[in-house]
């Protein structure tokens, strides 16, 4: 990871990271429960798979 590079108080600078983890948090933990990490670490992994694309094919 590297971090963002943005000038001093660019508001847009982590809007992609924060909607992500927005949307991770109101999609999929707020409606999961998951038994072990492994499964939640699998899960987590599609999910973002199918975010990363699914916004890729909107650019």
């Amino acid at each position: 990871m590297q971090p963002a590079m943005g000038t001093a108080g660019d508001a847009y600078n982590n809007a992609t990271c924060e909607s992500f983890f927005g949307t991770l948090e109101a999609e999929l933990m707020s409606r999961e429960h998951f038994a072990t990490h492994d499964q939640a670490r699998r899960r987590i992994v599609s999910f973002m798979k199918i975010w990363y694309n699914a916004s890729a094919n909107n650019r």
